[in-house]
């Protein structure tokens, strides 16, 4: 919430439970949250003695009657609780004072403060992100529930009070303000989408503009225009049909065919809300159901993970024939697992987690070759000779190749044939196995004959001419380096850093933030299975990480051979 620049409010619960303690929690959150914070409402007896709440606003007692809380009654305040509600009441408006000017100055003055006045300097300071009002209840019996409801009205912003911003695709997401008025062209997001009774259900929140029921609109991510069949106002599970919505407003879409993280304006504009360049998965697993028969629902609920989420991909081993499943990490694929057997209930077995290495080349090699073959009629013949050299890391093309070819020594139509025979070649190296980037092959010259070359033969010469100049451009394993962040409280910082050293890991950046370190590493990913139950026992569960991809980087020298020993087991296997 933080890094998303989120206001928010808290609620504490289960006041009914033994040994609730609302102000004990209060302090915790200041001292270990960080949170500028003060209570907003005093509990009438706590456990089994539950009863009601007092609002240190509005100086009103709650009781809520009725088999789950419905009915809710305002009296006044009761005689014994004057004291700690005039003692609390003083503490909030101290709290707001130290982050609302207008609130500190009528403090100060000694000036008698209206429920208006601090309602207006809390919503204030909530909103400027400076102060977290502090609701409390018991959610099981629904007590204290509506009164957190009024005070997110209260005090949460409206959507007009909040900074939305989209980023231009025609200026290389430049990022742009969007006032969010009903005025300008529209501008919502999927942000969300659920297999419904009737097809594919898309949430849409409507940032900018109105949407309308037959209206015309525009996924820019894939440029597809679509008609509005059916727009719908949720209310849980149940559905009011509505002609329109305007910005601010969340709304459900029915037969619109997208994915999670979409953009549809009216087609004036090209903006997207999300980011479209979606990083490269860097871990897969081999998944399989248990049983043929549940094979349909499997890819059913592959299919449907695919489109909810751009960073999870689906694959076909070609050599095992299993089907792969790639992610952003360990935890993201299992949950994927975990959801196909919760959701579809299907059981899968999973294979053992794979990185996704890969190969490139180091220096400038030439290849020449010549694939010729006679087997009584046409033959097959094609020469290519040229060479391979490396592209500097970070260029956005990851295969290039280029025709250098003077006259007509290869006639032009075999040169795509060519060119798919490298790329086709380059999708799995010699090392071990996994596609080769940052190379530029280049063609300078071939030879053809009148009858028997074709594409197949050109192709062919292609990939036996990869293969042949590979080994001599000094190769080298790449492996996804990941940019992790740890937060782990400071006495244990020694600990966490000599492990991150022992699975080779780079110490880049080390910051206090109260008791915690913070420590950003860049560490192979390779070296950071299991390191979620490895950080818990080790800060004893107080330390967490976020891990996302960085690049890849050349692998040493050891780690090399070692993988290339264990893929070649694996073939002889």
């Amino acid at each position: 919430m933080r890094r998303y620049e989120v206001p928010r409010l808290a609620f504490i619960n289960k006041l009914d439970r033994m040994g609730s303690d609302p102000w004990k929690v209060l302090n915790q959150a200041r001292s270990k949250l960080r949170h500028h914070s003060a209570a907003v409402q005093v509990p009438i007896g706590l456990e089994e003695n539950f009863q009601g709440l007092i609002d240190l606003v509005q100086l009103k007692a709650y009781y809520f009657h009725g088999s789950s809380g419905e009915k809710v009654v305002a009296e006044e305040i009761p005689a014994d609780m004057d004291a700690i509600v005039a003692e609390k009441r003083r503490e909030l408006i101290e709290m707001v004072s130290e982050v609302d000017d207008k609130l500190a100055e009528a403090f100060l003055n000694d000036e008698p403060i209206s429920s208006v006045d601090l309602e207006e300097a809390v919503r204030r300071a909530t909103i400027a992100r400076k102060f977290v009002p502090v609701f409390m209840g018991s959610a099981f019996k629904n007590k204290g529930v509506q009164p957190l409801l009024d005070g997110v009205l209260s005090c949460l912003p409206c959507p007009i009070e909040v900074s939305n911003y989209a980023l231009d695709q025609t200026k290389n997401e430049v990022k742009v303000m969007l006032p969010g008025t009903p005025d300008g062209p529209l501008v919502a997001l999927a942000f969300k989408l659920e297999e419904g009774r009737f097809g594919q259900l898309t949430y849409l929140r409507v940032y900018e503009g109105v949407i309308r029921k037959g209206d015309f609109i525009v996924n820019i991510n894939t440029g597809k225009k679509i008609k509005v069949p059916r727009l719908v106002r949720m209310h849980s599970d149940e559905m009011e049909d509505i002609q329109e919505a305007h910005a601010g407003q969340i709304v459900a879409v029915f037969g619109v065919d997208c994915a999670s993280g979409d953009t549809f304006t009216n087609g004036s504009v090209k903006y997207t809300m999300t980011s479209m360049s979606v990083p490269e998965p860097v871990m897969s697993l081999a998944v399989q159901p248990v049983s043929k028969d549940s094979g349909g629902q499997f890819s059913k609920a592959l299919n449907r993970f695919q489109r909810e989420d751009p960073t999870f991909h689906v694959g076909l081993d070609a050599e095992s024939g299993q089907t792969i499943i790639s992610g952003m990490g360990e935890l993201h694929l299992d949950i994927y697992v975990e959801r196909i057997r919760r959701e579809y209930k299907v059981d899968a077995t999973v294979g053992k987690p794979r990185v996704n290495f890969r190969e490139t080349i180091t220096q400038r090699a030439e290849f020449d070759y010549l694939h010729k073959k006679q087997s009584g009629g046409q033959g097959q013949y094609g020469r290519v000779c040229g060479y391979v050299e490396p592209i500097p890391p970070g260029s956005p093309i990851k295969i290039e190749f280029e025709n250098m070819i003077v006259g007509q020594a290869i006639p032009s139509n075999f040169i795509p044939a060519i060119e798919k025979g490298f790329k086709e070649a380059a999708n799995s190296g010699s090392l071990i196995g996994h596609p080769v980037e940052n190379i530029r092959i280049v063609l300078t010259d071939g030879a053809s004959h009148a009858v028997d070359s074709s594409e197949l033969a050109f192709k062919l010469a292609a990939i036996y001419a990869f293969r042949q100049c590979y080994s001599a451009a000094r190769p080298v394993i790449l492996e996804p380096i990941m940019l992790v962040e740890l937060k782990v409280p400071t006495e244990f910082q020694g600990t966490v850093a000599g492990d991150i050293n022992k699975r080779k890991g780079v110490i880049v950046g080390n910051d206090q933030d109260g008791d915690d370190s913070i420590i950003t590493v860049n560490v192979p990913l390779n070296n950071m299975f299991g390191y979620s139950t490895m950080l818990r026992s080790m800060t004893q569960g107080k330390g967490e990480f976020t891990m996302e991809y960085k690049e890849h980087s050349p692998v040493s020298q050891d780690v090399q051979m070692q993988l290339v020993s264990t893929h070649k087991a694996d073939k002889a296997e």
